[in-house]
């Protein structure tokens, strides 16, 4: 504050204020209703898309021989969950979401399973646009976390076969290595222009960009060790080691793009391991299964926790 001496008055001076307390102003509400639309439209797809795949085969699958050993069930819980309980430590690293949010991203991973790819990030773009307290422009960090996971997922891709492809060549019929070597292709290529050009990609820091890498990488591991668990605990006459290599070739599978029929591919890669047709169909047309089924409880289980907690209008 100064005085002006010759008015005998004091004169205020407004300071703006400083980057830390600005941050710190309350943000402007949405007052647009689009990002709830957006939500309840993923949420009627992910019901429908749930509807169609249990009535067509995933039922089928559940009446197959279930797993006797406890364990398993254990195992399994943790291969659904550690996805989602990634994303959480991503956005709570980012935006300190409460544990709301994990009901969120769920939903989100269900909605990426049922109905199409990254219609779950639409879906939880929308639900953090609705909640601008936590986040002024969450656009960024979705776009940027959803690059890295794919990323990741290359990058994990292309080590594992790596280590896979000189021990399983042999198992995969001579025509398919050209549509292999093909997809290993597309998959660098697809990850090197967003390398090249990170600065103009990423809007997050370099050490959050490293962070939300290594939290990727070490949900697809454990995704890939709880996988072969669930499954070693399901058939214990097998190896834990030759289910962690199958763990792997279903990851290597899924994520090569030019590969026709993958799930046959890999099922014929599997029996050629075990052996054990009719009862490795049998397990992972159980899994297949039991994961759809959970989705349908969680979405069923999340509208009614909805209704009960609804605030009246």
């Amino acid at each position: 504050m100064q005085i002006d001496h010759s008015a005998g008055r004091p004169l205020v001076e407004i300071v703006p204020p400083s980057p830390d307390i600005a941050g710190l102003q309350p943000l402007k509400t949405i007052k647009s209703r689009w990002p709830a639309i957006i939500g309840a439209l993923v949420t009627l797809a992910m019901l429908a898309g749930l509807a169609h795949e249990l009535l067509s085969s995933g039922l089928a699958g559940l009446d197959r021989a279930t797993p006797r050993d406890p364990l398993f069930y254990i195992a399994f819980a943790a291969l659904y969950f550690v996805p989602p309980l990634a994303d959480y430590w991503i956005f709570r690293r980012l935006w300190h979401i409460p544990l709301g949010g994990l009901v969120a991203l769920i939903k989100k991973r269900i909605a990426n399973d049922v109905v199409m790819g990254y219609s779950g990030e639409a879906y939880f773009y929308a639900w953090a646009r609705a909640r601008a307290q936590l986040v002024a422009a969450p656009f960024g960090a979705v776009k940027d976390v959803s690059i890295l996971s794919a990323i990741a997922g290359n990058a994990v891709t292309l080590a594992m076969i790596a280590v896979a492809l000189p021990v399983g060549r042999n198992l995969i019929p001579p025509e398919m290595m050209r549509y292999v070597y093909g997809s290993l292709a597309v998959i660098f290529g697809t990850s090197l222009p967003f390398l090249i050009f990170s600065r103009k990609v990423f809007s997050l820091p370099r050490g959050e960009l490293w962070a939300i890498f290594g939290i990727h990488c070490l949900r697809l591991i454990l995704g890939g060790f709880f996988l072969a668990l669930a499954w070693a605990l399901a058939m214990p006459s097998v190896a834990i080691g030759t289910w962690l290599f199958l763990s792997a070739g279903r990851m290597l599978f899924s994520r090569l793009p030019l590969l026709p029929n993958k799930d046959l591919l890999f099922a014929n890669f599997a029996i050629l391991m075990i052996g054990e047709d009719q009862a490795l169909s049998e397990l992972i047309a159980f899994t297949a299964g039991a994961v759809l089924l959970i989705h349908a409880l969680l979405i069923v289980a999340f509208g009614i926790h909805h209704l009960l907690t609804r605030k009246p209008s």
